[in-house]
């Protein structure tokens, strides 16, 4: 498959509902909100769809989508995991399914109650006893190491003390992304400034983590519909074509998606980045032809070696790379043009596919000018998957 599936199919619509802290609604109206969106932005309506991807992390199932928006028969239905790995990854099982005939309008979403309902980031521990559960019950819950904020706290100093990495450099990629959700309407932080000074009096949250260095946890959904880049053609909105999408992993002994990743050799790379090796050669195109990027932001410090990782910068220079502006809109690598789930949402990657379709079709309120390549990366540690999405020319 290695470019068996280059410019075959796109992505013809998409669809978000608000993104709060609070949404008042069942992740089933999110998410059918969501779907209707995407469908009436694409000019289609539920009766064509005959395909859906999910998480295997959401709690509204193909079947439930089936029911409420009066789907007449599903002939491919799939589930990619976990959480942040997903969203790219989700695009690759549509692509697959259109491709093999199995489908031919592919509804892919995701859809939570981040903030009201569960929160990802807090711990997971419900026992005030711990032990005798394996090396992370037995290694790092007694001490207080529980949560994903924690442990790239970890990654973090480590990265500093290795390169000289600053805090000033992680509050460039922070107050980057904030700029940008400035611009969004849309975005949580839309209406909330950040400047380097509220970054650095924020407070400690895992150190050297601050405040603005973590996420927002989000209550929202968001959808896309995929289709043959032929029909996507004829459809409402100029098609987002899939040049490659890829998911991949590596023979790490330890894989996961927190805690053993601290068992690694080094944990300055992030080891769900062997799939910008697979995705470039797949697209035919290195990090020299990306126009922008939407990098998954869970934390500041995920972007930074992101950026090392997926060939913009030399290893150990992300930090110096963030600092230069080179990420900012006028910069060599504009990112998270949205905000970013530093500051749009966190809809765990899906709204960084939307936000790559809106600068492909030249309408995200942040855009880049003549973009025509997007990278969209999903989750930092194993496994992973990328999607780079092109103009249809």
């Amino acid at each position: 498959m290695a470019t068996s599936h280059r410019d075959r199919c796109a992505i013809a619509g998409i669809g978000t509902t608000d993104f709060s802290r609070a949404s008042g609604r069942s992740e089933l109206t999110l998410v059918a909100q969501a779907a209707l969106a995407a469908l009436e932005d694409a000019g289609l309506t539920a009766q064509d769809v005959d395909g859906i991807v999910r998480c295997d992390m959401d709690n509204v199932r193909h079947n439930d989508l089936v029911d409420v928006l009066g789907i007449p028969q599903l002939t491919y239905w799939s589930e990619v995991g976990p959480g942040g790995v997903a969203p790219p990854g989700m695009v690759a099982q549509a692509v697959a399914a259109i491709l093999s005939g199995q489908a031919t309008t592919v509804l892919v979403f995701r859809g939570l109650n981040g903030r009201s309902g569960r929160r990802f980031g807090q711990s997971a521990l419900s026992e005030q006893r711990v032990g005798g559960a394996g090396s992370y019950d037995e290694l790092f819950a007694p001490y207080g190491l529980v949560t994903p904020g924690q442990i790239f706290a970890l990654m973090a100093r480590r990265h500093m003390l290795e390169f000289g990495t600053t805090e000033e450099q992680l509050g460039a990629i922070a107050t980057t992304c904030r700029a940008r959700a400035n611009d969004n309407p849309a975005a949580q932080m839309h209406a909330k400034t950040l400047s380097m000074d509220d970054y650095l009096g924020a407070r400690l949250i895992a150190d050297p983590l601050r405040l603005f260095d973590f996420c927002l946890e989000t209550d929202g959904a968001c959808a896309v519909v995929v289709t043959t880049v032929e029909r996507a053609r004829d459809l409402r909105q100029p098609p987002a074509v899939i040049r490659a999408v890829a998911q991949a992993s590596t023979a790490d002994p330890q894989p996961g998606i927190q805690f053993p990743t601290l068992f690694r050799e080094s944990i300055t790379s992030l080891p769900a980045t062997a799939v910008s090796k697979v995705l470039y050669e797949r697209a035919g195109l290195g990090p020299e032809d990306i126009d922008v990027a939407q990098l998954y932001d869970c934390f500041t410090i995920t972007v930074l070696m992101q950026l090392e990782d997926w060939g913009f910068c030399e290893k150990g220079e992300g930090g110096a790379f963030a600092a230069s502006g080179a990420i900012g809109l006028g910069g060599s690598l504009p990112i998270n043009t949205g905000g970013g789930h530093l500051s749009e949402g966190y809809v765990h990657g899906m709204n960084h596919v939307l936000e790559g379709v809106r600068q492909i079709r030249g309408s995200s309120t942040s855009q880049v000018p003549g973009a025509e390549t997007c990278l969209v990366t999903a989750t930092p540690l194993p496994p992973g998957s990328g999607l780079i999405l092109v103009a249809d020319r």
